[in-house]
């Protein structure tokens, strides 16, 4: 804000808030001079949202205490914030070879965010629960058969031992064990089983997670697969 507007935003307040008007010239130009000091960095009004006589008719609304440069700067800071918190950068047009030109447009955009000039860009999800997915995504999942290569999905083989399993044994047909709880380590269902230590005492002292589940969870998850075929299987011969 310029002295004018600051002058302006005073004479909005003083209207509100009698104990805020200077009559004394002195006084006048001294409490205008200390709010352009802090408050010049601070617009009076962005097309996006924030305007600051809100600000500080929201301060003398629910406020016993006379207001002060920070009760309009402490809004404002907020607004910066809540707006770059959402705000993710899109890419930008200059050339990437180009790196000041690169790094001047990424500024440019956040400030534009940041001084309420431009709306957030908003990263775009993937996919949604509730929102259809994009068909270009939906074509390639069908191509591939799942979001990770198969490449991929090999080399952490080794470093997953339980999902390799619990993947294999859905690819030969076998029930999927870890889509049950396990009543002998009582995994939840998603979580693989787990083997106890004992201890000298025979004492458990602590469990590792098994790279195959026990054999009491695997027969439960069966005996569930049977059961839930048998249920689709009865509405169609009825």
């Amino acid at each position: 804000m310029d002295r004018r507007e600051i002058a302006a935003l005073l004479a909005y307040i003083g209207r509100l808030d009698p104990r805020t008007i200077r009559t004394d010239q002195g006084e006048a130009r001294d409490q205008l001079a200390q709010w352009h000091e802090l408050l010049g960095d601070v617009p009076m009004a962005t097309p996006l949202g924030w305007d600051a006589c809100v600000a500080a008719r929201q301060h003398i609304r629910v406020s016993p205490y006379q207001i002060l440069p920070a009760d309009v700067a402490r809004p404002w800071e907020s607004y910066r914030r809540d707006r770059l918190a959402r705000h993710s950068d899109p890419t930008p047009s200059a050339d990437p070879d180009d790196q000041a030109a690169w790094t001047a447009e990424l500024v440019g955009t956040r400030r534009a965010v940041a001084a309420g000039t431009a709306q957030p860009a908003q990263a775009r999800a993937i996919t949604s629960g509730r929102d259809r997915i994009d068909p270009r995504l939906e074509a390639r999942l069908r191509q591939i058969g799942s979001c990770i290569p198969p490449a991929a999905r090999a080399a952490l083989a080794p470093y997953r031992p339980a999902r390799a399993a619990r993947e294999a044994a859905v690819a030969q047909g076998l029930p999927d064990a870890l889509s049950v709880k396990c009543e002998w380590c009582l995994a939840q269902p998603g979580e693989p089983c787990r083997r106890r230590r004992i201890g000298p005492d025979d004492g458990v002292r602590t469990t590792a997670p098994r790279a195959t589940p026990h054999p009491g969870r695997v027969a439960l998850a069966a005996a569930q697969q049977t059961q839930q075929s048998e249920q689709v299987q009865q509405p169609a011969l009825a």
